[in-house]
Formats: C-alpha cells, sequence, structure tokens
C-alpha cells in the first residue's frame, strides 16, 4: 500500500487556497503594523443627521478586513477537509487530515447538538448562554468542549491502543501503512509511529482523557479549600486571617517544581506524607458543603439534617476512595502516582485562590446588602455563602478557567520531567518528553501533543477572557 498523503484528492484544490489565504494575511498583517507605526488609525462610526450609522474606512480597515477574510477562508478549506473525510471512504482520498476528521465523527456530532442547544437557549442559561454573545468566548467554548469530548468518545476515536506496539513502525512518518495488517484492524499509523512503534495519533487521544481527568478536578478540590479557608479569612479578619494568610504565603514561596521532586522521593512516599496531605486537603470539600447546606436550612430542622446527611455519606464514600483508596464498594480509586500528582496541583493551587476569595471577600463585605443581611439578624456563614459567594461568582469562574489551564500546563510539565505518572502514560507531557529526545530528526511524535496541549490551554484562555467580558456587563 502507499503512504497516505496530507490532503489526499482535495489537495490540489484546496492547497492553493490555504497557501493564498496564509500570504493574504501575512501581508494585511504586515501592512497593519507598518500603517499603525506611521500614525493611521481604524476609522470611526459616524452618526449622520438621519440617524444612520457610516464608517469613515481607513487603509487600517482594510488591511484588517483582509487578514479576516483570508482566516475565514484558512477555516473554511479546513472544515471542507473534515467533510471530505466524512464522505469519502477510501483512505488515500481522504488523505491524513480527512482521515482524522472523520475519526473526530463523534466529537464533531456532539459539539453541533451542544452548540445548537446551547444557542436556543441562551437566553435562559444565565452567564453560560451570554457566553455565546461573544465570539471570542465560543472560540475558546469550542476548543475546550472538543478535547472535552474528544476524552469522553476517546475509546471509539482510537485506531490503536495507546500502548500497542508494532516493532517495525518505529519512528515511521504520518500516513505510513501497517506492513502486515490483522483483519478489520486500521491499515495507517495517521500521525506516524514513536521511537517504540506506537501510534502518535492514538496516544495524542488518549493523552487527552489522562489530562483532563485530573486538571478539571483538582482545580476544583483547590476552589473548594481556596473558598473554605478564604471566605473566614475575609470576613472576619484578624488574627484568623493573619495565620491563614501567613500560611498561604509560606507555601506559595516554596518552589512548586521541588515539591513534586520531594513528593515523588522513595523515602517521603514510604513516610505517607502525600496520603497524610490527602487525608486533610480532601476534608474540605465535606466540610464546605455541610456548612453550605446547615447555613441554608437552619431554621428548617428536617432539611437540614436531610441534607447534611447525604452530603456526609456521599461525602466520606468518596473521601475513603480518593484519600486512603478504601472505598468499601470497589467503585471509586486512585493509584498512588496519581494521588501524589492530584495532592501536590491541589496544594499548590489552594493558597492562590485563598488570596483572590480573600480579596473579594475584604471588597464585597463592605456592600450595603451585606450590612442589611446583618441588620436583619442572619449569621455570618449564611452571608458569607449565600449573600458574598453568589456575588463573587464572575471572577471565580473566570479565574477557575485560567486555572485549569495553568493546571494542564503543570501536569504536562510534570509528565515531562516523568514525575508522578507511569512510563506508560499517554499524557501529553510524558509523550512530549520522549519524543523531544530525536526531535530533530523525528519531529512527528512531539509536536501533535504540543499542539493539543497548546490548544487546549489557548481554548481556556479565550473561554475565560469571554465569561469576563460578560460578567462584567451584568
Amino acid at each position: 500500500m502507499d503512504p497516505l498523503t496530507w490532503t489526499g484528492a482535495l489537495g490540489p484544490i484546496l492547497n492553493p487556497l490555504m497557501l493564498a489565504a496564509l500570504a493574504v494575511f501575512l501581508v494585511g498583517l504586515i501592512a497593519n503594523f507598518v500603517l499603525t507605526l506611521a500614525g493611521q488609525q481604524a476609522g470611526e462610526v459616524q452618526i449622520n443627521a438621519d440617524h444612520t450609522l457610516t464608517i469613515n474606512r481607513t487603509p487600517v480597515d482594510y488591511a484588517l478586513m483582509a487578514m479576516k477574510y483570508a482566516v475565514l477562508l484558512f477555516l473554511a478549506c479546513c472544515l471542507a477537509y473534515i467533510i471530505g473525510g466524512l464522505v469519502q471512504s477510501d483512505p488515500m482520498d481522504q488523505g491524513i487530515l480527512g482521515a482524522m476528521g472523520r475519526q473526530f465523527l463523534p466529537v464533531w456530532i456532539a459539539l453541533i447538538v451542544l452548540f445548537a442547544l446551547s444557542i436556543t437557549f441562551k437566553r435562559k442559561l444565565g452567564l453560560y448562554g451570554k457566553l455565546f454573545d461573544s465570539l471570542i468566548g465560543m472560540i475558546g467554548f469550542g476548543l475546550v468542549m472538543f478535547w472535552m469530548f474528544t476524552a469522553i468518545f476517546a475509546g471509539t476515536i482510537i485506531t490503536f491502543g495507546p500502548i500497542d506496539v508494532i516493532s517495525q513502525m518505529r519512528n515511521e512518518v504520518p500516513g505510513t501503512p501497517l506492513p502486515n495488517p490483522d483483519d478489520g484492524a486500521y491499515l495507517y499509523y495517521l500521525l506516524g509511529g514513536d521511537n517504540l512503534g506506537r501510534d502518535v495519533f492514538s496516544r495524542m487521544v488518549m493523552g487527552a482523557r489522562e489530562v483532563l481527568k485530573i486538571a478539571p478536578a483538582a482545580t476544583l478540590f483547590a476552589f473548594m479549600v481556596g473558598i473554605t479557608l478564604g471566605l473566614p479569612a475575609g470576613y472576619f479578619g484578624g488574627k484568623l486571617d493573619t495565620v491563614l494568610t501567613f500560611i498561604a504565603n509560606l507555601v506559595l514561596a516554596f518552589p512548586v517544581i521541588l515539591l513534586f521532586y520531594l513528593l515523588v522521593t522513595p523515602e517521603i512516599v514510604d513516610a505517607g506524607i502525600p496520603t497524610y496531605m490527602a487525608a486533610v486537603l480532601f476534608l474540605f470539600p465535606i466540610i464546605f458543603f455541610v456548612v453550605l447546606f446547615n447555613s441554608r436550612y437552619h431554621m428548617q430542622p428536617t432539611k437540614r439534617l436531610a441534607y447534611i446527611g447525604i452530603s456526609l455519606v456521599i461525602g466520606f464514600w468518596l473521601y475513603s476512595g480518593l484519600a486512603f483508596n478504601a472505598d468499601p464498594l470497589g467503585l471509586i480509586s486512585m493509584p498512588g502516582n496519581i494521588l501524589i500528582v492530584f495532592v501536590s496541583v491541589v496544594f499548590v493551587n489552594s493558597p492562590t485562590v485563598f488570596r483572590i476569595v480573600r480579596g473579594i471577600v475584604l471588597d464585597i463585605k463592605t456592600r450595603d446588602y451585606v450590612a442589611a443581611g446583618q441588620t436583619r439578624g442572619e449569621g455570618p456563614w449564611y452571608i458569607m455563602l449565600w449573600e458574598i459567594l453568589p456575588n463573587a461568582r464572575g471572577p471565580l469562574i473566570v479565574d477557575f478557567c485560567l486555572r485549569i489551564g495553568y493546571t494542564t500546563i503543570l501536569l504536562g510539565t510534570l509528565g515531562f520531567f516523568g514525575l508522578g505518572v507511569s512510563p506508560e502514560s499517554p499524557d501529553w507531557g510524558s509523550t512530549i518528553n520522549e519524543g523531544r529526545r530525536l526531535l530533530t530528526i523525528y519531529p512527528h511524535p512531539a509536536l501533535p501533543p504540543a499542539f493539543a496541549l497548546m490548544s487546549l490551554v489557548l481554548g481556556l484562555n479565550l473561554l475565560a477572557d469571554g465569561l469576563r467580558e460578560e460578567s462584567l456587563k451584568d
């Protein structure tokens, strides 16, 4: 069999268009830069006497317009490759891009359904619905959900197992056919093989699952710790605030990478320090929800006991499985190496969240509605959790998105250094580390996970910008 080309049968038509779009974009970018240095500015909107609007266009506007349409043309060509991969059955006609687009079919369907429903009902979905009024937010949300759905449907997307080795495919270039494929097996390594003969495409896809099953959950736990401690520190102040702020600053002053190196050393692991840290940190979500429901239903004993009981039962069930790997039902567990990474990420991120929450509370507690709640005799925890915290949701949601991005980069860094993950793990950091050893000779094993990591973090940053933009309009 012949190797696959990148663009397949559509290449002779679409490749010149993509090159033209790229050339136009670069020319527009240079022109915009030169015109800006020369003092030119974009045209301004003017209101006429008949209340119509006109725009006095300048060369800067035309340069920006050329860049805009170049990007749209480039994206249209990419979409054409994906559609071509879906409608064509022969891999040689699909090309590598079309074949990958076909493998991601469950992701495309899920994205279309999600966006269609979200845009249809956006006026009923609060801040999430307003996100679809922001182009930047929609692009960021699309990138994030692309990798989220990729992680969910990874088992149906991959063409080979992430640790399956075919020795004849070592360092083979993208599109290389298998020498002796089994019946029913996929015929090509779409993104080539790594130094052991594993499929780079499948490892990149499964790497999304490895990253996204840790980063959001670890960030959420860090927020539980930071919110639980930051609310009383900012609201009560005094010695409590002084002690908690000192501890947070002490943790922030400790080098992150050194902390991870210490936690994975055999002496520290044998001493059980990561488990002790998990035992402390994983208690905070339970404390948060118990205090939340106790303050809300303080005057309704039946509901209060019911909600607190449910929180304690579910909380300690998850707590026993995650912290001690002792789930009586055998459903929840966390391997030791993942526990170290998880605890380390929560420990490092919690002080920053604490300082953000504390700063927001110091500002909001001076508002009139807080004073009104105190006048009505509401308890301090009710005011903190049901008056102050909901009004701080905008900045916290934005920071949550950004912090998932930071955590994703941190996980990639840890994988790059080989800390906390198994050697055969397909997480992006480990894959980049393995590929960089032969980067000058065989760049294809390291580049796909690097681009995947970059696109996810970019999506999270754009999503945070969109949420910030819309939350400021409230």
